[in-house]
């Protein structure tokens, strides 16, 4: 019999390797790795955007998501969901409209739950001095989703990695989240508020909350935001606008400049979604340089006139 050396055996066992990883890409499901999710579209009559009303947040989000086709649409039995919501302080308490509302973040992580989900974890970045404990806690979404059974994940310093943008125009790589890119699904849940420097904080802006030195993105804010949109790319983008923040954000502080609003918007297009928020505030996505950025990268459309726009009142 003849006898492998080592060199031979290694080479064997890589490229039998490579061919069972081949093989199990066939039927593996699409991941984010790279960050190149996919939204899915609209299929048979589905809502292109949804735009939910009531004083119920968790019937509202329901509600908007029903109107989408559903959270099947977007969850597949076995997935690796991770929500995010924006929890940047850990001194405001939900009523200030600082950070997302845990009643619509708990109500998704059930979605996901129900639609078979292998896995639903929710994570965030706070800012810069701030523990996530604590802000996950004084925001009270720590409390709601383990509730309901979910989990709330503290971003380990070691998975942000330094990775590339390929269609960047301002930045071609940053260190991000790998988690974030790599699971199956990732809904995206900004609170609707008034923001110092880029006019409002939406879907686009809550993604900075994935990466380091958010405060470096503040230069050319707008077209870097869409750069890192254009590799994030979340699956669906649920707006809280239960209750908005209508001034000095983002952090606010004055119950005077919270706006209760009652409403859920819902899309897997992240500039529409931007874009309809904004006219919560009188705006419209043109005037947020970075929800107009993406719309000139190809990211989403502004353009609520030509879309499906269901509106449910619940």
């Amino acid at each position: 019999m003849h006898r492998l050396t080592r060199r031979q055996f290694l080479q064997l066992s890589g490229a039998a390797a490579a061919g069972l990883a081949l093989l199990g890409a066939g039927c593996a499901p699409s991941t984010g790795g790279t960050g190149r999710r996919t939204p899915p579209d609209p299929i048979d009559g589905q809502a292109y955007l949804a735009v939910a009303r009531g004083g119920d947040p968790a019937a509202i989000t329901e509600a908007a998501i029903a109107a989408l086709g559903g959270i099947e649409r977007f969850v597949k039995p076995g997935d690796d969901v991770i929500i995010k919501p924006n929890t940047c302080v850990n001194y405001r308490t939900p009523e200030y409209a600082a950070t997302t509302n845990p009643t619509v973040v708990a109500t998704l992580v059930t979605l996901c739950q129900g639609a078979g989900a292998g896995r639903v974890r929710v994570m965030d970045t706070p800012f810069p001095g701030i523990t996530p404990e604590s802000a996950y806690a004084e925001s009270g979404i720590e409390e709601a989703v383990k509730a309901v059974g979910g989990e709330m994940e503290v971003m380990s310093p070691v998975k942000f990695v330094k990775t590339a943008i390929p269609d960047g125009l301002d930045i071609t790589e940053w260190e991000v989240y790998q988690d974030v890119l790599d699971a199956n699904v990732l809904i995206n849940v900004p609170i609707a508020k008034h923001h110092s420097l880029a006019t409002l904080s939406l879907g686009g802006k809550n993604l900075l909350g994935v990466i380091t030195d958010p405060n470096k993105m503040h230069q050319n804010l707008g077209q870097r935001v869409a750069d890192l949109v254009s590799l994030v790319r979340p699956t669906l983008t649920v707006v809280d606008a239960v209750r908005i923040l209508t001034a000095h954000g983002p952090t606010g502080g004055s119950l005077n400049d919270v706006k209760p609003m009652d409403t859920i918007i819902a899309s897997h297009d992240i500039v529409a979604a931007d874009a309809y928020a904004a006219t919560l505030f009188g705006r419209t996505g043109a005037d947020i340089a970075y929800v107009q950025a993406a719309a000139n990268m190809g990211l989403g459309t502004l353009d609520l006139d030509g879309m499906n726009v269901e509106e449910v009142v619940v």
